[in-house]
């Protein structure tokens, strides 16, 4: 919300200079994020009237003008502008003046005296690029000082409000607060009721009564729809953001700043039959303001006539009811919109607009045809012309309940202990009534405070007009103890340093992803859906962090990143059987050199196997790995990772299907791992080191191609063979001297004795047992 410091002076007007009032108004819980003058610095340039222009006698271009700056005598000014005329009124820079980038002096042009200067816009430094002169109107005062004539002095606020602050977003609701944060008065516009001066209405037929409880029409005829804006209401409007278009759509936008009341002028002879409040039919379309045709959902709330949809509710109006310069009767429209009713509407359309704006965070419905009665009061003012009754339809209103305020809650959340008259006079000082009880109050807030809904909202306002400074940093009083940190469980920043130490790097990506990506990428047929997405590519819950990952590689790589080592820890959620989980996962991703480029290595890339080392080192080694399919992984490189038995994530290299749809040149390595399962871990036990040395036996065996590797190496450890300490493959191969279906495996084989050193005869037992194993359970035959 931007506006301008002399506008905001007019409702009140504290004690305080611009810094402290922007401090003040910060310190209360309005952020000031920008503070800026609206011109810079400059002096000594006054109104002047142009009394006399004639050719300089050599130059083409150059006028020698007389100009009239208030004093005794008019100064003699060289001006080269093409808008300089006898009677026009502009800045005139003096000698001596200090302008933006230079100082005003006399100077000889062409050989004739100068005394001063002629100013644009652009020299003023307000703006960027002028063609000509700044031009004043006929009633501008010559001599008076140009800061002054054009309230340059001002300052402009841009204040970030949190979403429970929509009362803000008017001068109005400001001036509210500034005057509860200083006691300064307040001093409200007067608004009186138009005077009835023709008897002509239109019809009103408010169908969705819950949508749009209240809905005030007016109609107005004889307007002078081209009559120039007021130079104060357009300074007004330009300092709040906007840009004065015509003189009726500024009083609207006018009002809508000024208190916080979205309007929306109709021209009346466009109207096709009487006015509906209802929602869109299927099918149906409008075009809008903005020369785009929006195609309408059913739950969309629209203004319509006998034709048709003639507005979006509260967010814009139709093109073929627009007001235009030959407008000579309109209908002036003031509603409420509920916000729940509102929201996203605007943001699904690809819509942003001042109006939907205020309306999804809620509007005062108690201000509704007072903004009514202000408009139309400018609008006859500005424009002229003869204005109707209003037409009013008003069902059932929100109501701001009461809510009960206590001692001890403010004590106990705020720490201090305030007074009851205190109390009271915040309570006051923000326009609450309330009801005092032995414990407290019983507060009702006014329509325009809709944030207000229980005791929590109420203590955050005694603190924030208590003074949040003036609250005391006391510190906290405990008993400080050591706490038990269970064996079995490692930390979730245990987790992140390893992946930190083996050169990956943490993102953090949204929960939300576009819905394509769940149904592909992810597998999931039934995503959560979002009431209110904050984007349309953002519309589903994750149930996989990969999404967030390979959009952040894709984003690295259009950036000329050629490397990347990704993870990301965060929740996923489910949907089963209309119950939602969600459940905490770790990610990792790398593309792209194994390692960075350098002279002593070959290049290689990322494969399989590296990103298999990460997930050995977060399972401990205790990981175990089955062939399975996965939709997004490529079905020949993909394992379910298990641990004690549970399946807890996928290892494997991304589908050739999205590598393309992603652009991605090389091969992409993906995990994804159940936190909770892989930070819990096995008690560490003692066992005794041999002291002996170990007999180390190599055995290739040829077996069925079928035959996973790990299957074999989990029956021998299942077998238990006596002094078996380990079994590792160190060899495959397929090719000349083995069978068609068959392949060779070569293992080492460690046995070792804690109280001796074995003989030949034992290691050779040994070795039998295993053959034999191998050979009754997968027809394994020794390879000679």
């Amino acid at each position: 919300m931007q506006f301008s410091e002399y506008w905001l002076r007019q409702f009140v007007n504290p004690s305080l200079d611009a810094d402290a009032l922007g401090h003040a108004l910060t310190m209360a819980g309005l952020e000031v994020e920008e503070q800026t003058f609206v011109a810079q610095p400059f002096n000594n340039v006054v109104v002047g009237e142009i009394i006399s222009a004639e050719k300089h006698p050599d130059a083409d271009r150059l006028q020698l003008c007389q100009v009239d700056v208030g004093e005794a005598e008019p100064l003699q000014i060289v001006c080269g502008a093409p808008n300089a005329r006898v009677g026009l009124k502009a800045p005139c820079a003096k000698v001596g003046a200090n302008l933006t980038d230079f100082k005003i002096k006399e100077a000889k042009v062409r050989g004739v005296k100068s005394f001063g200067m002629m100013c644009s816009a652009k020299e003023l430094g307000l703006e960027e690029e002028a063609d000509g002169l700044l031009e004043f109107p006929s009633d501008a005062v010559v001599g008076q000082d140009v800061r002054e004539y054009l309230d340059l002095d001002d300052t402009l606020y841009t204040i970030k409000l949190t979403p429970n602050r929509a009362d803000c977003l008017s001068i109005l609701g400001i001036a509210r607060d500034v005057m509860a944060i200083t006691g300064a008065p307040i001093v409200l516009p007067q608004v009186t009721a138009a005077n009835i001066t023709t008897e002509q209405t239109h019809l009103v037929d408010v169908i969705e009564q819950e949508a749009c409880p209240s809905y005030y029409g007016r109609v107005i005829t004889g307007v002078n729809a081209s009559a120039s804006t007021p130079d104060w209401m357009i300074r007004a409007i330009e300092r709040s953001g906007l840009r004065s278009i015509s003189a009726i759509v500024d009083i609207t936008n006018y009002v809508l700043l000024e208190l916080g009341q979205p309007l929306h002028a109709f021209d009346l002879d466009k109207l096709n039959g009487k006015i509906s409040v209802r929602f869109a039919k299927k099918g149906e379309q409008i075009k809008l303001l903005n020369d785009t045709e929006a195609n309408l959902a059913e739950d969309d709330l629209v203004i319509a006539d006998d034709s048709g949809p003639i507005a979006l509710a509260g967010i814009m109006g139709g093109e073929p009811t627009s007001v235009n310069h030959q407008t000579t009767n309109i209908f002036l429209e003031s509603a409420f919109f509920t916000p729940e009713v509102m929201a996203g509407k605007a943001r699904r359309l690809g819509l942003s607009t001042d109006s939907s704006y205020r309306f999804e965070r809620g509007v005062d419905y108690g201000n509704t045809k007072q903004a009514m009665e202000r408009a139309a009061a400018l609008i006859l003012e500005i424009c002229g012309g003869h204005a109707g009754s209003i037409t009013e339809k008003v069902g059932r209103l929100p109501e701001r309940k009461k809510v009960k305020l206590r001692y001890a809650r403010i004590a106990s959340v705020l720490g201090i202990q305030l007074s009851k008259d205190d109390v009271a006079n915040i309570l006051k000082q923000l326009g609450f009534s309330f009801d005092e009880t032995e414990d407290g109050f019983v507060v009702q807030a006014p329509s325009y405070r809709f944030d207000i809904e229980r005791e929590a909202d109420l203590i955050e306002e005694v603190a924030r007009l208590h003074g949040y400074d003036k609250i005391p940093a006391i510190a906290p009083v405990a008993n400080v103890t050591m706490l038990p940190l269970p064996e079995a469980k490692r930390s979730l920043n245990w987790l992140k340093d390893s992946l930190l130490s083996k050169g990956y790097q943490e993102v953090i990506t949204y929960s939300f992803v576009e819905e394509s990506w769940e149904r592909t990428l992810s597998d999931n047929q039934n995503p959560i859906m979002l009431k209110n997405p904050i984007a349309s590519n953002l519309s589903v819950m994750r149930s996989s962090l990969w999404a967030g990952l390979l959009d952040v590689l894709t984003y690295n790589l259009n950036r000329k990143q050629e490397r990347a080592m990704l993870f990301e820890t965060g929740s996923t959620y489910h949907c089963n059987d209309n119950s939602y989980q969600e459940t905490a996962k770790v990610a990792g991703l790398c593309y792209g050199t194994a390692n960075p480029e350098q002279w002593s290595d070959a290049a290689r890339d990322f494969d399989f196997y590296d990103m298999k080392a990460v997930v050995d080192t977060l399972t401990h080694q205790q990981a175990t790995y089955k062939r399975d399919v996965h939709a997004a992984l490529h079905p020949g490189q993909t394992a379910r990772v298990y641990l004690n038995d549970i399946a807890i994530g996928w290892l494997g290299k991304l589908h050739p299907k999205y590598q393309q749809q992603y652009d991605l040149p090389k091969s992409t390595i993906l995990f994804e791992l159940n936190t909770e399962l892989i930070l819990q871990t096995k008690l560490a036990s003692y066992t005794e080191v041999s002291k002996f040395l170990p007999v180390r036996r190599d055995i290739a065996i040829v077996v069925d191609e079928t035959i996973e590797v790990q299957t074999i190496i989990d029956a021998v450890n299942a077998e238990k063979i006596p002094l078996l300490q380990k079994v590792q493959l160190f060899d495959i191969y397929q090719g000349k001297g083995i069978e068609e279906g068959k392949k060779s495996l070569a293992f080492l084989i460690l046995m070792q004795d804690t109280n001796k050193t074995l003989i030949d005869s034992e290691a050779e037992a040994a070795i039998a047992k295993l053959l034999k194993l191998l050979e009754n359970k997968f027809n394994a035959q020794l390879r000679n």
